[in-house]
Order: C-alpha cells, then structure tokens, then sequence
C-alpha cells in the first residue's frame, strides 16, 4: 500500500506565510510528478504545482510568483511553500503524485493525500 500523507495547513492572516509538506510511504519503486492541487468550496479541484521528477515546475497563474514547490526525492516528501497569502487562496489542498509500485513495476498509479485546510482570513 502507499499512502500519501499532508501537513502544515492552518489559519493565517492575509499575506501571511504558510508551508505545507506531503510525504509518501510504502511500497514504492520510484515517483514519477509530485504536485498539490486546491479545492474551494463550490469550485472545482484545480491544480496548483506540479513538479516532474525532472525538469521544469508548472504553476497556476494565480500562484506564480507567491508559490514554490519543491521535493525532498530521498524522503519521497513535496512541499509548497505559499507566500503573500490572499483570501481566495482559502481551500482544502491535496497532494498528489504518480507512484511506481513495487509490486507493479510496469504500471503508474496516481494517488492523493486526504487533503489540508488553509484559511486565509483576518
């Protein structure tokens, strides 16, 4: 089994900071793309970063600029560093990634993490 694991959620004030972490577990063989995506409510789950095991990082338009994300590859761990923080940033945020299992080398799985909330509110 894998699981996907998220921390670092929370309340903060506009333009605050906040860092959010997501660590893999379990059967793994390699991990393809790491990347978070947000869900608002009443939205649709949108994709936030994404990072490919190698080359570029692709970012929403929203969060150019204020986001990075970043990856830990010996630790099987991503993270999104979020700056300047705005209330339209308020949503559930879910990692996700493409997993090689052990046990199915052959094939990509995509799994998700259960999701962190971030408020952003005075």
């Amino acid at each position: 089994q894998v699981q996907l694991v998220e921390s670092g959620g929370g309340l903060v004030q506009p333009g605050g900071s906040l860092r959010l972490s997501c660590a893999a577990s379990g059967s793994i063989f390699s991990i393809n793309a790491m990347g978070w995506y947000r869900q608002a409510p009443g939205k649709q789950r949108e994709l936030v970063a994404v990072m490919p095991s190698g080359g570029m990082s692709n970012y929403a338009d929203s969060v150019k600029g204020r986001f990075t994300i970043s990856r830990d590859n010996a630790k099987n761990t991503v993270y999104l560093q979020m700056n300047s923080l705005k209330p339209e940033d308020t949503a559930v945020y879910y990692c996700n990634a493409d997993i090689i299992r052990l046990d199915r080398v052959f094939a990509v799985y995509q799994y998700w993490g259960q999701g962190t909330q971030v408020t952003v509110s005075s």
